[in-house]
């Protein structure tokens, strides 16, 4: 990394909020002068009667090394010979009434002690090799627009623990992390904030070290080596950034030399009462650099993708989250914060400038227009922006009992009045599964079977929806617990429980399928890659829409029934004449599914149907979503996962413990007992077809063939398995409100134990 001077220019630069290289000049930087080499320390404190820096390398006392005030008058800086790598400091701060000193972390500090302590370390950050340079080369040659974009969201501190419940480090993450999200298929991954924060349930979002990768799980360069090793197996990486508070521990930016100074003077402005923070002062042309320089840093020296700015609405809006009285209104007696909407086109504008092919992705929570256009267009900057309304609709609809969804029908199509009005990532994240929002399996109505087609049903309309794509961790495999930021995903249940592996296998399948499909998102921001089908349809509450790449030729077709029965006969109007094929099928026995399926070619009739010539009769499975396509488009008429399933490492930590497994062992015996009794009574073939909910009914012959299919299946997988399984037939019987009302109040309220339980007993 580069240090520079702390030249005339530089420092007015810095005063102007035009020094977007801040962290150059500022900080604790490795230096030689007059021959010795030591660190020089550089802080601004405009307020302070004087500093001096402490540490361990002179035993914590304030008259070793005091600072001196440069000619700018606002900061200072001390040169001290010998300083090593590591070396633990703070400043030291008297204010101007004097009186007890205020020990602050360096603002600028690149690397900081292991939490509960608090304070700086000196940090090196010259040294690093990157070997990323063919994927820079690369990404110059590439639109993030016209490619695709399926992101990951983790929470490093709980991704996964080690054998001793400890946090995974970096470089465990980098060998661990990257191997799985690349055999997964995501794109990029993106991780909440990693910038240093006292307080591990803040997950992040209340930072002290804006310049420190936190300590928890290793050192600077650990981290680069984690950017590293992504960017070289083809992921990019994504980054939480806070801009908007700050948290007000002793040791962070709040009061920072004795007075108000990163944040304003008016209490207003500056107290974030919901959240218990402080707010960054954005008409501080100090702060403007500090911040700027910040996003910079992390493009820079972490060659991070890009940043995902968090709470942009508590920002843009002086009455967010306030009540009458606690705010007034701007000069035109509008909410908006002029200063912050200045601050964030400054921002976007100097980041691309430097950056073109970043990413700045905005968490707006609100209807503000043009946040995701040009700042020259009007807009805020942006080039992407969180899709918090459609995320809201769709998951009240897909809670909803399916009986009830054809009156909420406008949960599903509303979004597409507004699809094209932004750049739009579709998020379903970290917010959505905590404090009793319940997982997102635990969200689907149903019995245990229907619980995984409405996840896997909304996961596939999810991904042919318009928009970039993003995922909490554990989604992919149907966590039923809500997210602990203190614990392991539950990476048993794909390892031990056959439904919870066939969702990860779903999701991989399905995130291969839009991966290779440029149908599904070179053109997700125009309504050139969409046209609708049928979105009237509330009375069986099924959709129907094409998806285009910029080839119109190139299209696929998306049906989605949201309801657990068949819908035998469907017809649907398609664009042109002769054989669609089914490839890709959410009801895939493969994937937990009940099999129904439109084997083969399905040819098109001279019938006009949904305004065009040509139409086609489907079957269109139960709880479920299918993707057609026309045959002169395929090679062959099927679409193919042939890879080796993902195995999944599971290690010591997320292991059940043995009380867990005790339980699990005791419900085992009384659930096996009772489906098999079940099982051994007598079956007219009257009785069948009901109870065979959401299949279409078959023939004697088909029922026989049928039988002897299940019979040789059911055999193989006694053996494999060691035990005979459940039927699907049982797992999907009707549910009553009762019943799903109940299963939801126990996801909400089982803790670890009784959720591996229950998915043993059910699995049994």
């Amino acid at each position: 990394m580069k240090t520079s001077d702390l030249s005339e220019f530089d420092l007015y630069l810095f005063h102007q909020g035009t020094n977007y290289h801040a962290y150059e000049m500022l900080g604790a930087h490795f230096v030689e002068q007059d021959g010795k080499k030591g660190v020089r320390f550089a802080v601004w404190a405009p307020h302070a009667k004087s500093i001096s820096v402490v540490g361990d390398f002179n035993n914590w006392d304030t008259r070793v090394n005091p600072m001196t005030r440069i000619r700018d008058g606002e900061i200072w800086e001390v040169f001290i010979p010998d300083v090593e790598q590591g070396a633990i400091y703070k400043y030291a701060i008297e204010p101007q009434w004097g009186g007890a000193r205020i020990m602050k972390a360096d603002p600028y500090g690149f690397y900081a002690e292991k939490k509960p302590e608090t304070a700086s370390r000196v940090y090196d950050l010259s040294k690093y090799e990157w070997q990323d340079g063919d994927w820079f080369e690369q990404k110059k040659k590439e639109s993030s627009y016209e490619r695709p974009m399926l992101t990951y969201e983790v929470h490093a501190g709980s991704w996964r623990r080690n054998k001793d419940g400890e946090y995974l480090s970096y470089r465990e993450l980098a060998d661990q992390l990257i191997d799985y999200v690349k055999k997964m298929h995501y794109t990029h991954i993106e991780f909440m904030p990693l910038c240093e924060h006292p307080f591990d349930g803040s997950w992040g979002y209340q930072i002290t070290g804006y310049y420190a990768v936190t300590s928890r799980f290793g050192t600077p360069d650990d981290f680069r080596y984690l950017v590293d090793k992504a960017h070289k197996n083809g992921i990019a990486i994504i980054m939480d950034w806070v801009p908007g508070h700050f948290c007000k521990d002793e040791q962070g930016l709040r009061h920072f030399d004795g007075q108000t100074l990163y944040e304003s003077d008016n209490e207003q402005l500056a107290e974030n009462w919901e959240w218990g923070t402080t707010n960054f002062d954005y008409g501080r042309t100090e702060v403007q650099s500090f911040l700027i320089s910040n996003a910079m840093f992390w493009f820079e020296e972490f060659h991070i993708d890009g940043l995902r700015i968090d709470a942009v609405a508590n920002m843009l809006y002086l009455n967010y989250g306030r009540k009458d009285g606690e705010w007034t209104p701007n000069k035109y007696g509008d909410t908006g914060n002029l200063e912050a909407m200045d601050f964030l086109k400054k921002l976007n504008e100097n980041i691309f400038k430097y950056h073109p092919q970043a990413l700045m992705i905005a968490e707006e929570s609100t209807a503000w227009p043009l946040i995701s256009k040009p700042v020259y267009m009007g807009g805020m900057g942006f080039n992407y922006k969180w899709n918090m309304g459609w995320m809201n609709d769709m998951l009240k609809y897909m809670s909803l009992d399916p009986i009830y969804r054809k009156w909420n029908h406008d949960k599903v199509t509303f979004s597409f009045m507004y699809a094209f009005s932004e750049n739009f990532v579709l998020p379903l994240s970290h917010d959505e599964v905590v404090h009793g929002k319940c997982s997102l399996i635990s969200k689907m109505p149903g019995d245990y079977w229907q619980k995984f087609a409405g996840l896997r049903t909304f996961f596939a309309y999810w991904i042919a929806h318009p928009g970039k794509k993003l995922l909490f961790m554990g989604g992919e495999f149907g966590q039923f617990i809500e997210w602990n930021y203190d614990d392991s995903l539950d990476w048993h249940l794909p390892q031990q429980y056959p439904m919870h592996k066939k969702m990860l296998e779903y999701s991989r399948a399905l995130n291969k399928f839009y991966c290779d499909h440029k149908a599904l998102w070179q053109v997700d921001f125009d309504w050139n890659g969409f046209q609708w089908i049928d979105c009237n349809d509330n009375e069986n509450s099924v959709v129907s829409f094409i998806r285009k790449a910029e080839d119109p030729s190139d299209y696929l077709i998306a049906v989605c029934n949201f309801t657990p029965e068949v819908r035998h006969g469907y017809r649907i109007g398609v664009p042109e004449k002769g054989s669609y094929v089914e490839v890709f099928n959410s009801d895939d026995e493969a994937f937990g599914g009940s099999g129904v399926k439109n084997e083969g070619e399905i040819p098109t009739e001279d019938i006009k149907w949904h305004d065009r010539d040509q139409s086609i009769v489907l079957t269109i499975p139960p709880m479920a979503t299918v993707y057609l396509r026309h045959k002169g488009q395929l090679a062959s008429g099927k679409n193919s996962f042939d890879e080796a399933p993902v195995e999944i490492e599971v290690r010591g930590h997320e292991e059940k413990s043995s009380a867990d497994k005790a339980e699990a062992a005791e419900a085992k015996p009384k659930k096996t007992t009772r489906r098999r009794t079940a099982a051994a009574k007598e079956e007219t073939s009257e009785d069948k077809p009901k109870r065979r909910r959401g299949r279409p009914r078959m023939t004697d012959e088909e029922k026989a063939a049928a039988k002897a299919k299940r019979e040789a299946e059911k055999a193989a997988k006694a053996e494999a398995e060691g035990g005979e399984k459940p039927k699907k037939t049982t797992r999907r019987r009707k549910a009553s409100t009762k019943t799903t009302a109940a299963k939801k109040t126990t996801a909400r309220k089982t803790s670890r134990k009784k959720t591996t339980a229950k998915a043993a007993a059910t699995e049994s």
